[in-house]
């Protein structure tokens, strides 16, 4: 007679506690961190029903044991963040801003978890808490918000806390941080599936571009040139909408004062004190042309440098830089020190503004005159063949166009011989303003075909990115695609087909 076979040994252990309650362990893999055996943990509470409950318990972790959705290591959030950064391929700068992100807002609150313990309810409450309030107060209204850290002396600068939220697009980086790092995670196979997939993505910004308006660049760029060197910075960012960085390279060999083109070769980057030379932000090289009134005013910043040198007993040389504190020009300014400056002069005007927004000044004032949205793209350097300029400067795009047709009216003559109903028609006013947001949409549109940044067979934006980027519901965006189709610049997709355009300007 067959000897019995022995019976299999049950995967998994229930080891009943003292307390009554039961502590289920089940193996699940090797650490790839400690190289140790690593084990599923979880304690039923005591009760009538625990024994079941602590096989139920037994059987869910084996089955994501079996199907790889368990964590294979111990391994914490911040153990994750580290092991991700010190592999990502990124820019030093991005580099800097995602561990700045991880260090305030990111490591203080979830660094200590678990990886296991991460899923969709807890980025959920974390990116609310954010919303709510940057430093994640406890809402006790008892709490100071003090100018320094450490021991010091309260004055006016310290005061009751007030809630500032985190803003949205620091929140939506948070949120791109937490991904990529579990997205690798998944590929190192220390987790079976991505838990930023399961909260829901913090809304991406729709673009909102301030520039000054022409009154208060005139009072900037006089303010500016209480200092001549100063205010030929603050002119030449707002002529050429060049990036604070690239204005901080420039050479004197950038620069043809003869053929009126400045040469946008690199761009200077700054992390606290450390500053160094790269490539320009989308890395490629642009050549802008300069309008008559900044060549002259060019020259006669050369002409000054030239003479402030003699009188050192030196010459200006082609590699010196163009702006620069030190008085030889070997050194530039620095990025953030221009930042600070221009923020402290608008201050002093009575604006609360940023030294980018002479660029959007630059854009906006080209598109609004007529300039054909690719051209302002090259100017300004935009990645994308001139995407970025649509997605951020739509608006104008819409404006400039609608301007330049009421222009074209009011210079023509209708032709003699004309029915007189035809003759004697004429509108009470200008064209209307959009009656609705959707409208406002299919004009934004409607103008980038007219200014040939969209072609025909080119597609249109989805419904959700037409309904994140202007703020407004699906339908408001789909009834824009709707009334764009009805004025025959486009056709509506169906089914997993995107809508295209279908007519070009004429």
């Amino acid at each position: 007679m067959a000897a019995a076979k022995k019976p299999r040994r049950a995967r998994g252990e229930i080891e009943q506690l003292p307390s009554g309650s039961f502590r289920v362990r089940v193996y699940a893999g090797i650490d790839p961190l400690s190289g140790k055996r690593h084990y599923l943990v979880e304690t039923v509470p005591a009760g009538p029903s625990a024994a079941a409950q602590a096989k139920k318990v037994r059987a869910r972790l084996l089955n994501e044991v079996d199907e790889r959705r368990s964590t294979r290591t111990n391994a914490t959030v911040n153990e994750l963040l580290d092991r991700y950064l010190d592999v990502l391929e990124v820019a030093d700068t991005t580099r800097a801003g995602y561990e700045r992100l991880a260090r305030l807002y990111i490591r203080p609150v979830l660094g200590s978890l678990p990886i296991g313990r991460i899923d969709g309810e807890v980025l959920d409450t974390f990116y609310a808490q954010l919303r709510r309030c940057r430093a994640r107060c406890s809402r006790d209204g008892r709490s100071i918000d003090h100018r320094v850290l450490g021991l010091h002396d309260c004055d006016k600068r310290c005061g009751p806390h007030s809630c500032k939220p985190l803003g949205a697009s620091y929140l939506r980086q948070c949120h791109v941080l937490l991904n990529g790092a579990f997205a690798r995670a998944v590929k190192w196979r220390w987790v079976g599936v991505n838990p930023v997939h399961q909260a829901d993505a913090p809304s991406q910004p729709p673009p909102d571009p301030q520039p000054p308006t022409p009154e208060q660049a005139a009072r900037i760029v006089d303010e500016a040139f209480k200092d001549p060197d100063w205010g030929m910075f603050v002119w030449l960012a707002m002529t050429t909408g060049a990036r604070r960085g690239e204005l901080c390279a420039l050479r004197w060999d950038r620069l043809d004062l003869g053929a009126g083109v400045l040469d946008i070769r690199t761009s200077l980057a700054q992390i606290n004190r450390r500053v160094w030379e790269k490539d320009t932000k989308t890395h490629q090289r642009r050549r802008i042309v300069l309008d008559a009134q900044t060549l002259a005013l060019l020259a006669a910043y050369r002409a000054e440098a030239e003479r402030s040198l003699g009188l050192l007993d030196a010459v200006v040389r082609d590699t010196d830089y163009i702006f620069s504190a030190a008085p030889d020009h070997g050194e530039p300014l620095r990025p953030d020190t221009v930042t600070q400056r221009y923020t402290r002069m608008c201050r002093r005007l009575g604006y609360h503004m940023h030294i980018h927004q002479l660029r959007h000044f630059s854009a906006t004032e080209l598109i609004a005159a007529g300039v054909d949205v690719r051209t302002v793209a090259g100017r300004l350097g935009h990645g994308g063949g001139g995407t970025t300029t649509l997605r951020v400067y739509s608006a104008w795009v819409g404006e400039a166009d609608q301007r330049a047709a009421k222009t074209l009216n009011g210079r023509l003559q209708l032709p003699t011989g004309l029915a007189p109903e035809v003759t004697t028609f004429a509108p009470d006013s200008s064209p209307a303003e959009p009656a609705g947001p959707y409208e406002r949409i299919s004009n934004d549109l409607e103008g980038a075909i007219r200014a040939g940044l969209l072609v025909p067979g080119d597609t249109l934006p989805t419904v959700k990115d037409l309904a994140d980027r202007y703020g407004v519901s699906p339908t408001t965006a789909h009834r824009a695609l709707a009334l764009l189709a009805e004025r025959g610049f486009a056709e509506l997709g169906g089914r997993g087909r995107r809508s295209t355009v279908t007519t070009a300007a004429t």
